[in-house]
């Protein structure tokens, strides 16, 4: 293909330095007419051949620029969300419109009039004019906040007075939320509504995790591999392009989550607080962890195999099922053993409840008076 390219430009550099060549020596000849002392054969031809080597000295150079500005057109495009794509293909087609209305305009003005530069003006104000408007249309098509709320009509979650929005919901997972796992039991039970979207820089980060030298990181990042890997075949679930040049990966998640108008899933308690801060509505799968486990109330008896001895003289500690510690008063005798244990407190931590008990059977120590 470069080839290719690289050999066309070879062709069309040399025919149009050949042309300009030709017009060089077509005003020259003309020059010539009108004193034909003047005249030399060689002339005309010889500045035909100069235009002509000129064009193919200067093929290589300018198809490797052409190739350069490909590739940037090409990445800038890669980094651009499909709405932002189509929005800005709407807007390049309104600027060149108002262009093209200005240059009939600019059509009627006498430029050809001005001696020697005269003829070279109208077209590069045409072109100049078509840059411009044609720039300002995508600026104000990809940047304008009331056009982008525009965009959501049609991309986002609807609302009231919204007939044409779309009802289905995006929730974006971050890594903590891959790599923990739990989402797949999630999505297996149905209560996701809408469309999960993992994006790309998440999925970069994956693969740099579990190419890490740490074999902990190394096995995680493995892991949530695994867990998205299992996610891409369940339906809903899609891999978003979108990405920003010289942030985190959590402001990327925030920007994202802000242009999308989507949900933010994640296990990850300072991201959430800082997406929260900014408005962004955050599903926390700890919270979510937590409020499903079995409500316990002083009094309730329970089944508990001790664990451990617990922090203070004489106390055991064992876990329910779904990982909740109790602790059991005087229980450190029963290590290895299950046993009957009757509530008498339950505390509420950020890393989940801990519930105090004391084994059936085992009235609470008298205080010594």
């Amino acid at each position: 293909m470069i080839k290719f390219i690289r050999f066309m430009f070879y062709i069309i550099l040399s025919i149009f330095g050949g042309l300009l060549g030709y017009q060089i020596g077509q005003s020259l000849q003309k020059i010539k007419d009108l004193d034909p002392s003047l005249k030399t054969p060689h002339t005309f031809w010889s500045l035909v051949m100069v235009g002509i080597l000129m064009g193919i000295a200067l093929a290589p150079l300018v198809s490797d620029l052409f190739m350069k500005l490909i590739d940037i057109v090409v990445l800038g495009l890669k980094k651009l969300s499909l709405q932002e794509t189509i929005l800005g293909a709407v807007g390049l087609i309104f600027g060149l419109i108002i262009a093209m209305l200005i240059n009939l305009a600019l059509g009627f003005i006498p430029f050809e009039d001005i001696a020697i530069v005269g003829r070279f003006i109208k077209p590069f104000l045409y072109l100049m004019v078509a840059i411009f408007w044609g720039y300002l249309g995508i600026f104000f098509a990809t940047r304008m906040v009331f056009v982008k709320s525009f965009g959501r009509l049609f991309s986002n979650k609807g609302g009231p007075g919204m007939p044409f929005a779309s009802s289905k919901i995006i929730k974006l997972l971050d890594t903590s939320v891959i790599i923990d796992g739990r989402i797949q039991e999630i999505c297996k039970t149905g209560f996701i509504e809408g469309d999960l979207t993992v994006p790309r820089f998440v999925l970069n980060e994956l693969q740099a995790i579990a190419d890490s030298a740490d074999s902990l990181k190394r096995n995680r990042g493995r892991r949530g591999l695994d867990v998205l890997h299992h996610l891409t075949k369940e339906p809903g679930i899609q891999i978003y392009d979108k990405d920003y040049d010289d942030v985190g990966v959590d402001t990327k998640l925030v920007k994202l989550a802000q242009e999308l108008g989507a949900e933010l899933m994640t296990t990850d308690y300072n991201l959430a607080k800082v997406a929260q801060l900014q408005g962004l509505i955050v599903l926390n799968v700890n919270e979510l962890a937590n409020s499903l486990k079995p409500v316990v109330l002083p009094g309730e008896e329970m089944e508990v195999k001790i664990i451990r001895e617990g922090k203070e003289s004489g106390q055991g500690v064992g876990y329910l099922d779904d990982g909740t510690m109790i602790v059991v008063e005087d229980g450190k005798r029963h290590i290895g053993e299950k046993i009957n244990a009757t509530v008498t407190s339950v505390i509420q931590t950020v890393a989940g409840k801990m519930i105090f008990s004391r084994a059936r059977n085992n009235p609470p120590k008298s205080k010594k008076r």
